[in-house]
């Protein structure tokens, strides 16, 4: 068993999130229409009928704006706190609202998903790791510091969409009001570069073979200098920016990676496998 993940939007713009095996899947919020995580999916060769669920993060209006579609669409039981509800204010039908609590794991099919808190400016926000016979994925979003619960998560991945929201110069030399760069720099704000890479070079397991970067700033980062900064550190680990225009490729993650070793630029040829995707 292995797993199938992909970015289909990373950042304030929406984020969504795809992790799956080879008969079900999940998607980690979905803050892009409906419409347009479908057109992606299909342009990746994925599809809904797999999707069994979507898990919601936090109320932040970049993670829910595409679920009340999404879910009526296709049934879609959607995982949720009581406080993230509320502030959210979504409009859900309420045979589709399914609570959760931390550290709790929820079996869908072959996948194992366990939320944990973190350290976010929202009502009740959590993380996630997706476990499919062995293999281990974690979503590491909107975190304002790596603490205790996302060091010992992070551990556990052979792949893992980690944030790494903004570089501290441009966030310095930029033009955002000094209260609003104190909140991004708060420990309920967001992960910086420099953060980011240090929780991955100190605490990365030797299977790790993908790492998503993910909700970069499009004022206060870079792509191409978050990709040199995690290139310098990866020892052998494919490293992909994920995108806030459009979708990654689909990875296929078979916990099988030696530390050491990588495809060149992260990119792996999907052709075979994405037929047993839909």
């Amino acid at each position: 068993m292995s797993l199938f993940i992909a970015s289909l939007n990373s950042g304030s713009n929406g984020n969504c999130y795809y992790v799956g095996n080879e008969h079900e899947a999940v998607l980690v919020d979905a803050g892009i229409s409906c419409r347009e995580t479908e057109r992606r999916m299909l342009r990746l060769g994925l599809s809904m009928r797999k999707v069994k669920a979507i898990f919601v993060s936090h109320e932040h209006s970049d993670h829910i704006n595409g679920i009340p579609i999404l879910a009526k669409k296709y049934q879609l039981p959607v995982y949720i706190t009581p406080p993230t509800l509320r502030s959210g204010g979504l409009f859900i039908d309420d045979q589709l609202i399914n609570s959760f609590r931390p550290f709790e794991t929820i079996t869908i099919g072959g996948l194992n998903i366990t939320p944990f808190p973190k350290q976010h400016d929202a009502s009740d926000p959590y993380s996630f790791t997706i476990t499919s016979a062995g293999v281990t994925v974690g979503v590491f979003t909107d975190v304002g510091i790596a603490c205790e619960n996302l060091i010992r998560h992070f551990r556990l991945c052979h792949a893992a969409f980690l944030e790494a929201n903004y570089d501290d110069e441009m966030l310095d030399k930029g033009g955002y009001p000094y209260h609003l760069k104190r909140r991004i720099r708060g420990g309920n704000g967001h992960l910086s570069n420099k953060q980011a890479a240090e929780l991955f070079t100190a605490h990365k397991p030797p299977f790790m073979s993908h790492l998503l970067l993910s909700h970069l700033s499009k004022n206060n980062n870079d792509p191409l200098l978050v990709q040199d900064l995690f290139d310098g550190c990866a020892d052998g680990v494919n490293i992909i920016v994920a995108s806030r225009y459009h979708e990654t490729e689909v990875y296929h993650i078979t916990g099988t990676h030696i530390a050491g070793t990588s495809k060149k630029n992260g990119a792996i040829d999907l052709k075979p496998v994405q037929t047993s995707l839909f």
